[in-house]
């Protein structure tokens, strides 16, 4: 019998980018593009670094760099304290590039929620949707 009360949800976002990874690379890990597409932020694409992203919505995420495979792969902690144990939030985002003959395949996952965490969850899901769709917007508008 398998403990549920263990088991992590994840949450993938995948899309395919007519833009090569180089440039898709950039747009994860330049500060001024990450906040385009994301949040505020004040990211090093350095593992160990410890960073902040800034939410519209006034909420603070902090995040540590955990891997950095250049042009290939970046993840890191997206950990946010609230005293609600549903939104109490420790996760990994992992961000991976794979090249294609038309660009790149970008896959978004965000992994580490709770059973508890059925709200954070679903905000993730469509929240990632939505970052994607920022993130190709900002591709499309830088050289």
């Amino acid at each position: 019998m398998n403990d549920t009360s263990t088991q992590t949800r994840t949450v993938v976002v995948e899309r395919e980018i007519a833009h090569p990874a180089e440039k898709v690379w950039r747009a994860l890990t330049q500060q001024q593009l990450i906040e385009e597409w994301l949040m505020k932020n004040d990211f090093q694409p350095v593992v160990g670094h410890r960073f902040k992203l800034r939410g519209e919505w006034g909420g603070v995420l902090d995040c540590e760099v955990l891997a950095v495979e250049l042009h290939r792969k970046l993840s890191y902690t997206w950990d946010h304290a609230h005293e609600d144990a549903a939104y109490d939030l420790r996760s990994v985002v992992t961000l991976t590039l794979t090249p294609t003959s038309t660009g790149t395949h970008l896959r978004m996952e965000q992994s580490g929620f709770r059973p508890d965490q059925t709200l954070a969850y679903n905000g993730a899901r469509h929240g990632w949707q939505g970052f994607a769709s920022a993130l190709e917007t900002v591709l499309a508008r830088i050289d």
